[in-house]
């Protein structure tokens, strides 16, 4: 009895073994399911059937066969009612991902309960159907945006173009603002592509040791005569206890320099735009403050947007730029993985703040 024991215990192990691998190779989820379901329930029905065979007498054979098929349909049904709930989530993420794949960025998955591998899968589809939504507005945003703001300097050069053609007006009077609006067209490509290696993530960084208070003075001196143009006064406070950075000196004066304009563009005369540095725990911290018009509701988070403008009819010509200098600098300040924030000055005004790694 013991040799047929083992002799069993053996096979119904094998036979396990093989049928696991072959239902490992079924297609789909709910071909697996059905596989582990039939394979869960004949591995003990074999097993039991074979062993009454040997251990019983011919008279309790058909008991053993009707408590054996009561207990298997049981368990079939049961395995089945798993499959479907297993199965109808993943049928509903399955349509959604197939709706997002044909262009609708507004498909969602259901939210589940349970089981919670699903729920969690259906939380990442989600958010991934958000992002993916969100890029896709960002670029049909920056598109029109781009066009905008490439449209008129070139329509202007155009139309000085043609008045010079025509003889009604002279080149010494149109060069100068020709000139002008070369540097702005310059200007804007420069921040397109700039913005376009940020997002591609082929921004190169030369990072060295680099004193912060040297890149503060140097931007100070790039924007002195516009600000005393604007009859607005410079300050700096520079810790002396702030510490050298690991960074590249030029991308982090892009920054600042960014700051300061959009500072100045927002300060009135006999205002004021001061640049603080001090260190922190794990960082070291460059506010740029200015006693201007401040922060519009919402501003703080709207900010870095890319050519959003607190004041939508402020051309380029009033001082308004393009709106695109602090998404710049937000993503030169995460590719040296620091962060950057704004928030209302304290007496008015505006406060934006960056801050980089020791």
């Amino acid at each position: 009895m013991i040799e047929v024991a083992i002799v069993l215990a053996l096979s119904t192990l094998l036979v396990g073994i093989v049928a696991a691998l072959v239902v490992r190779l079924l297609p789909t989820v709910r071909l697996q399911l059905t596989g582990l379901t039939v394979l869960a329930v004949s591995l003990p029905l074999g097993a039991v059937l074979a062993s009454g065979w040997v251990m019983f007498h011919m008279h309790d054979d058909v008991k053993i066969l009707a408590v054996s098929a009561a207990s298997a349909l049981s368990a079939v049904i049961g395995a089945l009612l798993v499959a479907r709930w297993i199965v109808g989530p993943i049928d509903e993420l399955r349509l959604a991902s197939r709706q997002l794949a044909t262009g609708d960025l507004a498909a969602r998955a259901p939210q589940l309960g349970r089981p919670a591998e699903l729920a969690e899968l259906a939380t990442s589809f989600n958010e991934m159907a958000a992002n993916v939504e969100r890029i896709f507005d960002a670029r049909r945003q920056l598109v029109a945006w781009a066009s905008h703001d490439l449209r008129t300097p070139v329509a202007a050069i155009q139309a000085m173009l043609e008045a010079l053609e025509d003889g009604l007006a002279s080149p010494e009077e149109y060069l100068p603002v020709v000139r002008e609006q070369v540097q702005g067209l310059s200007l804007l490509i420069d921040d397109l592509f700039e913005l376009a290696c940020i997002d591609a993530g082929a921004l190169t960084l030369h990072l060295r040791s680099t004193r912060v208070g040297d890149i503060v003075e140097t931007c100070l001196r790039a924007v002195d005569a516009q600000a005393r143009v604007q009859g607005v006064r410079l300050e700096s406070r520079v810790d002396e206890a702030t510490p050298e950075i690991s960074a590249a000196p030029d991308k982090v004066e892009r920054v600042l320099l960014n700051l300061l304009t959009n500072a100045l563009r927002h300060t009135p005369s006999d205002g004021s735009v001061a640049v603080i540095v001090e260190p922190a725990e794990q960082s070291v911290q460059v506010a740029v403050e200015d006693t201007g018009t401040g922060l519009a509701p919402g501003g703080e988070l709207r900010i870095f947007e890319r050519f959003w403008k607190a004041d939508e009819a402020r051309s380029r010509s009033e001082g308004g730029g393009a709106g695109l200098g602090l998404a710049i600098a937000r993503g030169l300040v995460e590719a040296h993985g620091g962060t950057i924030w704004a928030e209302p000055r304290p007496g008015g005004g505006a406060r934006i703040v960056f801050a980089l790694p020791r």
